[in-house]
C-alpha cells in the first residue's frame, strides 16, 4: 500500500509531524498563528495522546515540563508573544534538562499581522541557550519536528520550532510517512535533586551547556537542513521562508552563486566557513532580523575572512516587516547589478485598506457604548486588552486608550490612578484573558486597595483566535464537558464586593449598571456577559421604518455597526449582517428601528 499525500496547512503538518514522531502530550495557548497546530493533534490523535489548552503559555510549559521528566515526548505551541510568558520556566528548564524530547513550537508573526510586536525567535533561542529549528516550508516542517525532538533527547534539553505565519498558513502537498518507533514514556523517577534548580546545580549544568553549544556548531554542519550548493564569487546566505522566495527569484538570474540556507540555532560555522571560502560578496535576506547576518559577519571577524557582507546591517534589506517574493527578487537583481524587469504577470491593484471592526452582533460594543454613555462629561481613562475588544479604540467608539500585552489593561489602570486619583479608571479585560493573566491584576488591586472599574467582558469563547475553549466554559481541548470556573465567583473569591453582572444587548440596563458604580470607591467589577457572535446564533434582523427615519445618523455615528450605513438620506440595515442583537434600537428616538418580519 502507497503512502498517502495530502494537501496541508503548515500547522497543520507540524502536528501530524509530531503525532508521527510519537509525542504524548500537547499543550498550548491558542494565539495566531500558531493555533491549528494543537487544534489538529486534537482532532487527529488517539488515547495515546493527551492535549489541553492551558490558561496560559507559563502553565502550558510547565505541564509539558512535567510530562517531559517523566520521559514522554512532549509539544508546547504559541506565538512570539506567548514566549514572553513562558520566559521565566523555560530559561530555567534548559539548565535543569529534560528526560523525553521537549519542542517548543513558537510561531513567529513578521508583519506583524496580527500581534503587539515584530519578535525573532532565533535571538530568544541565542538569549537562553537553546536550540532553534526554522522550518522553510510545509513539508520541511513535517520531517523537522521529528528531527527536533532527536535533538533534543540528544542533549537532554528543550528545543525551540519557529515556523513564522507564510509556513504555518500555506499549504503544500505533504507524504506522509509511517509512524517513527517511540519508546514508551518510562515514568518519572527520582534522580537526587536533577529536576531541583539550585544554584550549585544552574552552575555546573551551565559549563555542560556552553560545551553542548561548542559541539551543536559542528553537529549543526552536517545537519541535512542546513545546506550548501552551488559555486562562484557572490554568495547568498538564507533561511526559514525566505529560502523559498530566494529559490523562486534565483531561478530568473543566469549568474553563478553559491547558496547558504541556514535552518538552525546555534550556528554551523564549519559549513559558513565553507560557503565564504573563496567569496568576494554575500548577501543575507532573512526575516525578522539580522541573526544569520551578525553571525556571518563575526565569524569574517574571528577568522579574519576580509570580504563584504550585505544585508539588514547595510541597509541593502528592509529591517522591518515580512519579506515577499518581489522584495526579494529586488534585493537579488541589486545585488547581481543586473536590470529588474518586469513581471511576468502584472502585478493586482492594491485592495481597499479595511481597518478591522467588531463584528455586528458583537456584545462588547454594548459594553463599550454604556460605558462611554454613564462617564460622559468625567475625566476618564479605558484601559484595554488584547482581544477582539482592542477594536473598541477604533471610532465611533474610540474606548481603548492604552494597550500594552495580555492582562496589563487591569494594572495600567492601577498606575495610572495612582498618578491622577481624580480620574476615573475603566479596565476592560476578556474572559479567555482573565484566566490567562488577568488574575494577578485582580488580587493586585484588592491587595493594595486600588480605585478602578474592571470591565469583564464575558462573550463564552476565545474569539480573536478562533473560538477555542477556555476554563469558563465547560469543556476541553479534547472535547470532554467540564465543571465551568465562575468568573463571577472567583472575582467575589479574590475579595471584590462590588460586582454587577450586566447584559451588554440591554443599552439602557447597561448604561444604569455603569452609573451605579461610578461614585463608589475601591475595585468595582462589571461582568457584560454576552455571547460572541460566532458562537450563538442571530435572532432576526432588525429594518428600517423609512417613513420614521429622519436621517439623522446617530445609530450610524454613535456605534459603528458594521451592519448599518446611509443610503438616500435614509439608514439602513444589512440584513445579510444584522445578527438582531438590538443593541441599535434604544439609541432612535424616533423608533425607526424595527425587529424584522423573518
Amino acid at each position: 500500500m502507497g503512502l498517502e499525500t495530502r494537501l496541508l496547512m503548515g500547522n497543520e503538518a507540524i502536528a501530524l509531524g509530531a503525532v508521527r514522531a510519537g509525542v504524548r502530550v500537547v499543550t498550548g495557548y491558542p494565539g495566531t498563528p500558531s493555533t491549528e497546530i494543537l487544534e489538529t493533534v486534537a482532532k487527529q490523535r488517539d488515547e495515546r495522546i493527551y492535549v489541553e489548552w492551558s490558561t496560559n503559555e507559563k502553565s502550558a510549559l510547565e505541564v509539558a515540563a512535567g510530562a517531559a521528566y517523566a520521559g514522554a515526548r512532549v509539544m508546547v505551541t504559541m506565538k512570539q508573544v506567548g514566549l514572553n510568558v513562558a520566559s521565566d520556566p523555560l530559561m530555567s528548564l534548559n539548565y535543569v534538562g529534560v528526560k523525553g524530547g521537549m519542542v517548543i513550537v513558537v510561531a513567529d508573526d513578521p508583519g506583524p499581522i496580527s500581534s503587539q510586536t515584530e519578535q525573532d525567535t532565533r535571538h530568544f533561542g541565542v538569549f537562553a541557550k537553546l536550540m532553534v529549528f526554522d522550518p522553510s516550508t510545509p513539508e520541511e516542517a513535517y520531517l523537522m519536528i521529528a528531527e527536533a525532538f532527536a535533538y533534543s533527547e540528544k542533549y537532554s534539553r528543550p528545543v525551540l520550532f519557529r515556523p513564522t505565519t507564510r509556513v504555518c498558513h500555506s499549504y503544500a502537498s505533504v507524504t506522509l510517512l509511517p509512524e517513527l518507533p517511540a519508546k514508551e514514556p518510562e515514568g518519572f523517577s527520582k534522580d537526587n535533586g536533577r529536576f531541583v534548580i539550585f544554584p550549585r546545580l544552574t552552575f555546573q549544568n551551565h559549563k555542560i551547556i556552553e560545551g553542548q553549544l561548542v559541539k551543536l556548531r559542528d553537529d549543526f554542519s552536517s545537519y541535512e537542513r542546513n545546506q550548501l550548493s552551488g559555486g562562484g564569487k557572490k554568495g547568498i546566505a538564507t533561511g526559514g521562508v525566505s529560502y523559498a522566495y530566494v529559490r523562486e527569484s534565483l531561478a530568473e538570474i543566469e549568474e553563478p552563486y553559491k547558496l547558504l540556507k541556514i535552518s538552525t540555532v546555534p550556528f554551523p560555522e564549519k559549513l559558513a566557513l565553507e560557503f565564504l571560502d573563496e567569496l568576494d560578496e554575500v548577501l543575507v535576506i532573512e526575516e525578522l532580523d539580522p541573526v544569520i547576518e551578525r553571525e556571518l559577519i563575526l565569524l569574517c571577524g574571528k577568522k579574519h575572512i576580509s570580504l563584504t557582507i550585505k544585508g539588514k546591517t547595510s541597509g541593502h534589506v528592509q529591517n522591518a516587516g515580512e519579506n515577499t517574493v518581489q522584495s526579494v527578487r529586488e534585493a537579488l537583481y541589486d545585488f547581481f547589478k543586473k536590470e529588474l524587469p518586469a513581471l511576468p504577470v502584472p502585478e493586482p491593484p492594491a485592495l481597499p485598506v479595511r481597518p478591522p471592526v467588531l463584528c455586528a452582533g458583537c456584545p462588547h460594543r454594548g459594553a463599550f457604548f454604556a460605558v462611554k454613555e454613564a462617564a460622559k462629561g468625567k475625566k476618564a481613562v479605558y484601559s484595554g486588552d488584547i482581544g477582539c475588544y482592542t477594536l473598541g479604540n477604533a471610532l465611533p467608539l474610540d474606548m481603548v486608550d492604552t494597550c500594552l500585552c495580555m492582562g496589563a489593561g487591569i494594572t495600567v489602570a492601577q498606575g495610572i490612578n495612582r498618578v491622577e486619583p481624580d480620574t476615573l479608571n475603566f479596565a476592560f479585560i476578556g474572559d479567555s484573558t482573565f484566566f490567562h493573566t488577568g488574575l494577578p491584576g485582580v488580587v493586585n488591586a484588592v491587595y493594595n486597595e486600588a480605585n478602578i472599574i474592571i470591565c469583564i467582558l464575558d462573550n463564552y469563547t476565545t474569539a480573536m483566535t478562533g473560538n477555542q475553549p477556555h476554563p469558563g466554559m465547560g469543556v476541553t481541548a479534547a472535547g470532554a464537558a467540564v465543571r465551568k470556573i465562575s468568573i463571577y465567583d472567583v472575582v467575589k473569591a479574590i475579595g471584590v464586593s462590588e460586582i454587577v453582572r450586566v447584559n451588554p444587548f440591554d443599552l439602557p440596563g447597561s448604561i444604569e449598571a455603569v452609573k451605579g458604580v461610578l461614585s463608589k470607591k475601591g475595585v468595582r467589577v462589571l461582568l457584560f456577559e454576552g455571547p460572541c457572535i460566532a458562537v450563538a446564533k442571530g435572532s432576526v434582523p432588525h429594518e428600517i421604518n423609512e417613513e420614521k427615519c429622519t436621517g439623522c445618523k446617530v445609530c450610524v455615528r454613535k456605534i459603528g455597526c458594521p451592519a448599518m450605513y446611509m443610503e438616500n438620506g435614509k439608514c439602513v440595515i444589512d440584513p445579510v449582517l444584522c445578527t438582531g442583537c438590538g443593541v441599535c434600537v434604544s439609541l432612535c428616538r424616533f423608533h425607526a428601528i424595527e425587529r424584522g418580519r423573518g
